[in-house]
């Protein structure tokens, strides 16, 4: 689950600079992550991710929902829930991952939006609530394609 509004990710800043002007770009700093993608879901892996926004959108937010359509054609299902709901679900206000939903990373940040690590969770407890907000988010979550239309996100390239 992602729940900033901006990050700051030196390897973006050319990338987001080009989404804000219109120029195209072919996403070269994500290529990776594509093929690393493609091929663990030809595995039969699954990988899904919530982004929680506030309305209206920042530059940033924009530029991850155009992104998103090529993750989510590479095998990643991003889904997107508005802050306000979110906060209604009760939803946690920091960043995290799960993997097999028994592995859990907290994901930690400075005040810049710059990442400064993430923390392994070994408290079962703790990893069951953040499968419950996982699972709670996921269920009130609009698909990208939706929400991208909802929200007059546009420039479909290909990268």
């Amino acid at each position: 689950m992602e729940v900033r509004d901006r990050y700051d990710a030196p390897y973006e800043n050319e990338s987001l600079r080009k989404f804000l002007a219109g120029e195209p770009d072919d996403l070269p700093w994500m290529q990776s992550w594509f093929d690393m993608l493609r091929a663990a879901t030809a595995e039969g892996r699954r990988f899904a991710r919530v982004r929680v926004v506030s309305l209206p959108l920042t530059d940033y937010s924009r530029f991850g929902v155009w992104c998103a359509q090529f993750t989510n054609r590479a095998g990643e299902d991003i889904r997107y829930v508005v802050r306000r709901g979110a906060q209604e679900m009760g939803l946690p206000s920091h960043d995290y991952w799960l993997f097999d939903s028994s592995k859990l990373v907290k994901m930690h940040y400075d005040e810049q939006d710059r990442f400064l690590g993430g923390e392994n969770i070994d408290e079962p407890a703790v990893i069951v609530r953040h499968n419950y907000w996982r699972d709670a988010a996921w269920h009130q979550a609009v698909r990208r394609d939706d929400f991208a239309s909802e929200q007059a996100v546009g420039r479909i390239q290909r990268p």
